[in-house]
Formats: structure tokens, C-alpha cells, sequence
């Protein structure tokens, strides 16, 4: 169980605008050599090993993380992203913005970001919200999909990215960690993101990435109702894994059908959504992301948000799934410990409170 004593601070938010574009635009930085040559038998990744299977220690991130070349083209966003690489045009992961310089990645304008709810669990780090999403140039009625380490053809989604964090850090490590399984919507302007302890004994099932048609109600259950024009962190409680529920005492599994079967119109069970606790609220968002740039109105009829990438189901076409789901749109001295997530195509940086 995770301390009482430590809250979830929401600081730094980025997401992902532009999905699973594959743009040609140019780094600004200059090319590095990438990750190295995959092992012989991975045809199933163009060449390439599956992106969870790989490994790499901070800060030794490749330039580019996935070497292969096939029906999805080849990466073009980069794994290496700084404040030299902080611009509005950034390719950072892909296309990513957040709420600090410092990460190499867009800026996310003041006001976008309309409300959040960030929670510590002990399996993983959930966050919550909704966002103006006009402002990272989605369509107003893109109702979005997710994007995980894995994908159709396991490269990635969008193509190698790769995601730290400082929360789960161990004592004398390297000041991030690598996550191997996290999972993130976006769409309908709803977000939510879960980033799972990769030394906890159920990171794949708590960060699940085959219900990607079902959004965030079921991936990430909170109470959404109540969390538009709050910012909050909390404590709480791992949710059951994605698709799991418990039917009169029995446990049961429910399958999502695939693309083809037509929209999904019924879903037999409701997700439980888990206990939170110790949530402190924000008033003050200026004070929490001072960098911010003004909001300004997007020119949509200028971006291309569509996909040229598979989801988790094997589809193409655009990001797999939708975001929504059935989402509804102290005085105590404290010290403050660094505990920042980047990668993935968005980044959210936290900072934990211990009072």
C-alpha cells in the first residue's frame, strides 16, 4: 500500500496530438545511430524485436528506438528529446506537447487542460482528465484511440516509444526508470493515462492494451462526472484489470470484438471504478504550469490527424479505439520529491508531497 503520507502532484501534462501520423518531418537534432540490429526470426516486427522486450537503461536511449521497415513505414519521431530539442514544431516521441520547456517537446496553451485527477496506486500511476483538445490541432470531434507499447505488429504505438519515470525509482539507480507497460487515450476531450510499476507482479494485466475500442471508462474507471474544472491528486486503489469483472461471486472475462464485427453497442458489465483517498485539490494552475503559452485558436482545417499505423486489434487506418468511451465529459510544511513520467508520445511529470 502506498504511504498516506505521499500525494500525487500533478505538474507537467503532454499529449499526443497528431497520433500515429507519419510525417516526414525532420528531427532537430542530428541523427544517431539507432538501436541495434534485431535477432533473426522477428519478422512479425519488420525486422525489428517487439518494443516492450527492449531494454534501455537512462540515459543510453537510442536516437530512434525501432529499426524496422514495413507495412507502417520506419520511426520518424525521436527517443532523444531535451530542452535543446523544446520548440513548437518538436517531433519529441512523435508529436507530444506538454507544460514545462524543459522536456524538449510543444508547450500545451494555458486553459487546455480543463480539468485532472491524478492518482498514485500500488501498482501504477493513473491520470484523468479533460482537455480542450482543439489546442494540440485534434479535431474537435476526433474521438481519438490508444496508444501503447505494443500494437498490431508490436512495434509500438505510436512507432518506438519509449516511456520514464522517476516514481518508481530504486535507491542508487539511474534517476529514471523505464516503464514496459503503460497505456494512453486521447479524444472526444477526454484523456486518460496509466503508467504501470515495471517490478510490480501485474504490470501487463493493470496497463492492459487489447481494449482499445472500449476508452477510458473501462481502461482507466474514475469518476469522470465530477472531475471537469478540478485538479486534484489522490491515493487509491488498483482497479481490476481491464475486461475483468465479477458477476454474481464469479469472475468473468469480457472479450472485445474486433473492428470488423461492426460498433460495439452493449458492453456486459459496468467497470468498477476503485476507492481513492487523501485527494488534495488545486486552484492555483498558473502556479503549477507557469510556462504555459496563451490559448489560441487552432487552425484545424490545415492538420491531419489521421493514422497511417495498426492499433492493438490489427486495424489501420488511425489510432485504434476511441479515447471516451462512456466518459461524461494544507497548511503543513511539505518537501518536494521529483517524480516525472516522459515518453510514450505525451509526458506527465508529477511531484510527490510527503507531508
Amino acid at each position: 500500500m502506498i504511504s498516506l503520507h505521499h500525494l500525487l502532484i500533478v505538474t507537467l501534462f503532454c499529449a499526443a496530438a497528431q497520433s500515429f501520423a507519419q510525417t516526414q518531418t525532420q528531427p532537430a537534432v542530428p541523427a544517431a545511430p539507432s538501436a541495434s540490429a534485431a535477432p533473426a526470426g522477428q519478422s512479425s516486427t519488420s525486422g525489428d524485436v517487439p518494443l516492450y522486450q527492449k531494454r534501455f537503461p537512462w540515459p543510453n536511449l537510442p536516437y530512434q528506438a525501432d529499426t524496422g521497415n514495413g507495412p507502417r513505414g520506419t520511426q520518424q519521431g525521436y527517443n532523444r528529446c531535451n530542452a535543446t530539442t523544446q520548440n513548437q514544431d518538436s517531433m519529441c516521441e512523435m508529436v507530444a506537447y506538454c507544460t514545462t520547456k524543459k522536456f524538449g517537446t510543444r508547450l500545451i496553451p494555458a486553459g487546455a487542460i480543463t480539468g485532472i485527477q491524478v492518482t498514485r496506486t500500488p501498482g501504477y500511476i493513473q491520470a484523468v482528465g479533460f482537455i480542450d483538445q482543439t489546442a494540440l490541432n485534434l479535431q474537435a470531434n476526433d474521438t481519438g484511440g490508444e496508444e501503447d507499447p505494443h500494437g498490431a505488429d508490436q512495434r509500438g504505438n505510436p512507432l518506438g516509444a519509449l516511456m520514464y519515470s522517476s516514481a518508481f525509482n530504486t535507491p542508487g539507480g539511474p534517476p529514471y526508470t523505464q516503464v514496459i507497460e503503460w497505456s494512453y487515450f486521447i479524444g472526444a476531450g477526454v484523456f486518460c493515462y496509466k503508467a504501470c510499476d515495471p517490478a510490480g507482479p501485474n504490470a501487463a494485466q493493470l496497463c492492459q492494451h487489447i481494449y482499445d475500442r472500449i476508452g477510458c471508462t473501462y481502461n482507466a474507471p474514475a469518476h469522470y462526472e465530477s472531475i471537469n474544472g478540478t485538479f486534484q491528486s489522490c491515493q487509491g486503489e488498483n482497479q481490476l484489470p481491464a475486461g475483468t469483472y465479477v458477476e454474481n461471486g464469479v469472475t468473468k472475462t469480457y472479450q472485445q470484438p474486433p473492428e470488423s464485427a461492426g460498433p460495439i453497442t452493449s458492453i456486459p458489465y459496468k467497470a468498477a471504478i476503485p476507492a481513492v483517498s487523501n485527494c488534495q485539490t488545486f486552484t492555483d494552475t498558473k502556479a503549477l504550469w507557469p510556462d504555459l503559452p496563451q490559448l489560441t485558436t487552432a487552425n484545424n482545417s490545415t492538420t491531419n490527424t489521421s493514422s497511417q499505423s495498426k492499433g492493438s486489434n490489427g486495424s489501420s487506418g488511425r489510432p485504434s479505439g476511441s479515447a471516451a468511451g462512456n466518459a461524461s465529459s494544507s497548511g503543513s510544511p511539505v518537501r518536494l520529491l521529483s517524480s516525472t513520467l516522459l515518453g510514450g508520445g505525451f509526458l506527465l511529470a508529477a511531484v510527490l508531497l510527503a507531508l
